[in-house]
């Protein structure tokens, strides 16, 4: 009887299970087990790792800005097994900008971390980490097949620019043993090419071994004087495609013909520089958009310059007085005030270039420049128009602070419509800035110094008087912004700035 109950038990459980719902169902099971089903052996299946497996949920790289194409993994904050919640923090992720926290869109467990921490240029839309819901067996979880391993691996201190299509390695040319070879020239090319000649009949004597022009001519003379014959090399046959193979070792260490190389070798890292070689240094996230930014900038915007000098006796005499009544501000915070000001009094400037057209910006949010180890990043003063002396202050501290720890959240440093770069505290009297598209303008600003000028006192006598003057210089786009459009502004922010009581 008992036997016979557990059987009978067993198999109500697994019809439930199978989804067996008639006597045919029953006689399938029958048939291909011959019932050896007891209770241990229905429970077994019951937990079968295959029979619960749960498709789990994937954590996917993100984009955390704009501009982003790749992120690096800086640090997990959940291990494997963890319990997460929505809204918890999973990891901190190196954007091109800062470093952004990533958190959990789910509640589950963190079954497996895919790319561990330090990994670097992990490509949009790759896996990083899987969840499984509560109760689900995270140690069993599985890599779903469909996707790939990460395009980057950890570690690696050279970047890999993974966006670049992969090219085939060039064949180098097979050459005459015993011939030297030689960089030409343009010019001495056609010289060679024209009198059917080679350069190995000659002498380069070029910087780096360069064939010249002038070598090229020496070797005509010589031919003239029957001193050397034509040599026109035969085609050789094109040699069957081969495929790559390991250099031995006396190829590798073999040195090229010419007196020094195009390309000076790489160093072996751990090791003290050999002459002629150089050290390659990987470039951050932040690094590689900045650089690819500014070459946009400069080649695809047309800049236009123009300079101006403000006194700041004023500004000074008032910094001096909020120092005294403990109000600590900065001679930068009058002039993002006034530029914003400005941009209030003329909104034909408070524009950007999207690449069809100019576009009116219904807001005004200044882009600082702040210098961080990782590069330059311009958090963003919203409303600044609207904003107090002593606000502006408290704002720009607070970002610049938090831009160096690299801990700016994605919306403080996208967008804005007029950025300020100021190299004052480095001691630069005046330089001009590269434009940070879709803006149409930035403003360069230069230290304070003193300078002697001839003014006339009240009764008309002339005398020197000193001056405390500012340089800047206002970088545009010309496409929306034209040379007569930034005088008028520049004269207008010169005139707000030397009388602090209009940016009230």
């Amino acid at each position: 009887m008992a036997a016979s109950w557990r059987r009978g038990c067993d198999l109500r459980m697994l019809r439930y299970l199978l989804g067996f719902g008639g006597g045919r169902g029953l006689e399938l099971v029958k048939g291909a087990t011959g019932w050896p089903f007891g209770r241990g052996a229905s429970w077994r299946c019951f937990h079968s790792t295959q029979w619960l497996r749960v498709d789990p949920i994937k954590i996917l790289m993100p984009s955390l800005s704009p501009t982003m194409e790749e992120g690096n993994i800086v640090k997990w904050l959940k291990r494997e097994g963890e319990a997460v919640s929505a809204g918890d923090a999973l990891c901190e992720i190196e954007t091109d900008k800062a470093v952004v926290t990533l958190d959990a869109s789910e509640d589950g467990i963190l079954a497996k971390i895919v790319v561990e921490e330090g990994s670097k240029n992990i490509r949009l839309g790759s896996l990083i980490g899987l969840l499984v819901e509560e109760g689900g067996d995270w140690k069993h979880v599985e890599i779903p097949k469909d996707v790939g391993p990460p395009p980057a691996a950890s570690g690696s201190s050279v970047p890999q620019l993974s966006r670049e299509p992969q090219i085939s390695a060039p064949v180098r040319k097979e050459h005459t043993p015993g011939t030297l070879q030689f960089r030409l020239s343009p010019a001495a090319r056609n010289i060679l090419e024209k009198h059917a000649l080679d350069a190995s009949q000659g002498t380069a004597t070029g910087p780096r071994g360069v064939f010249t022009k002038e070598d090229a001519l020496k070797l005509v003379q010589l031919k003239q004087m029957g001193k050397v014959t034509e040599s026109r090399p035969a085609a050789a046959p094109p040699a069957p495609p081969a495929p790559p193979t390991t250099p031995l070792p006396s190829q590798a260490t073999a040195r090229p013909a010419y007196p020094r190389p195009m390309i000076p070798p790489v160093s072996t890292p751990g090791q003290p520089n050999a002459a002629g070689t150089f050290t390659e240094i990987p470039a951050s996230n932040i690094r590689r958009v900045i650089a690819k930014r500014l070459t946009e900038s400069k080649s695809t915007v047309p800049h236009s310059y123009a300079t101006a000098d403000c006194d700041l006796g004023v500004v000074l005499k008032v910094r001096q007085k909020l120092v005294k009544d403990d109000i600590k501000v900065s001679v930068n915070d009058f002039i993002i005030k006034a530029a914003a000001v400005t941009l209030k009094q003329m909104p034909s400037v408070n524009v950007s270039w999207d690449g069809e057209g100019p576009k009116q910006l219904p807001f005004i949010d200044i882009s600082v420049a702040v210098a961080t180890d990782k590069g330059l990043i311009t958090p963003i003063i919203k409303d600044a128009a609207a904003k107090g002396i002593q606000e502006i202050a408290d704002s720009v501290k607070a970002l610049s602070k938090k831009a160096r720890d690299g801990k700016l959240l994605p919306e403080e440093y996208q967008g804005g419509s007029f950025s300020i770069s100021n190299l004052g505290m480095f001691g630069i009297d005046e330089f001009t800035a590269v434009i940070n598209p879709p803006q149409a303008c930035i403003l360069a600003v230069g230290r304070f110094r003193p300078v002697l000028k001839l003014t006339q006192d009240e009764e008309g006598n002339d005398k020197l008087q000193q001056r405390q003057l500012i340089t800047v210089t206002m970088s545009s786009d010309g496409r929306v912004v034209d040379d007569a459009l930034a005088t008028r502004f520049l004269e207008t922010f010169k005139a707000n700035l030397e009388n602090p009581i209009l940016l009230a």
